[in-house]
This record gives structure tokens, C-alpha cells and sequence, in this order.
């Protein structure tokens, strides 16, 4: 199992090659959108190059709760609901969503994961 710095470094490499950034300009705060300028393509190629350098198959549904997101017993006028919220909280044990709590709107949600968010998934599936 590698260890943080091993995880963080291949998921560097990943992000650098897939988005054409910098090396320090991924940072564990940075956010896959806002900061690094991920699209919904980037995503495909980013989950192809860390199932290659890491050996497992990312489900885009932990990534991406789509499901979750648009379903209307969990979102109502455009907001997460407290089970919504709850819904997410398992789907997405890595994600720290202490910040989207405070202000649930959906169409935030996808300048919600970091760096750090990918960096713990990638642990979790590593490790077990």
C-alpha cells in the first residue's frame, strides 16, 4: 500500500498530465474545478490515468453522486436536504463537504472536490 506522499505524487502526476497545470499548482486544497480547471472530459481521462498508476477501477458514482444530486427526495428548490446531505456523507467518506453544508446548493457541488478529496478515495480503495 503507498504511503501519503506516494498517493499524493501519483495523483500529481495524473493531474498535471491530464489538465496541463503546473506541479505547484496542485495542491491538496486546491479544487478539481475551480482552481485546476477540470471539465467533465477531464474527468475521464483523469480516473483512466489513476486506474492505471494505482491498479483499481474508480466508480464514477462515488466521485460523482449523480444519482444522489438529482433526485428529489434529496434535493429540494435547488438544495440538498438533511438526508441528502446524509446520503452524501456515505457515498463520500473521503470528501470533506464541511463547507458545502453550510450552503447546499447542487450547482456548487461540482467545485466541492479537492485534491485531498482524490488523494483520501485513492487511500481508501488502496488500502482497502
Amino acid at each position: 500500500m503507498p504511503n501519503q506522499d506516494e498517493v499524493f505524487a501519483k495523483v500529481r502526476e495524473a493531474l498535471v498530465d491530464a489538465l496541463g497545470v503546473d506541479d505547484d499548482e496542485v495542491q491538496p486544497g486546491a479544487t478539481m474545478v475551480g482552481d485546476l480547471g477540470a471539465e467533465s472530459i477531464d474527468f475521464l481521462d483523469i480516473i483512466f490515468k489513476l486506474e492505471k498508476a494505482f491498479g483499481f477501477q474508480f466508480k464514477r458514482e462515488d466521485l460523482y453522486p449523480e444519482d444522489i444530486l438529482t433526485n428529489s427526495q434529496y434535493v429540494q428548490g435547488g438544495r440538498m436536504t438533511t438526508d441528502g446531505l446524509a446520503a452524501l456523507k456515505q457515498r463520500m467518506p473521503f470528501a470533506d463537504l464541511t463547507k458545502f453544508e453550510k450552503n447546499p446548493v447542487v450547482q456548487e457541488f461540482n467545485n466541492l472536490l479537492t485534491v485531498q478529496d482524490l488523494c483520501n478515495y485513492v487511500s481508501m480503495k488502496v488500502g482497502g
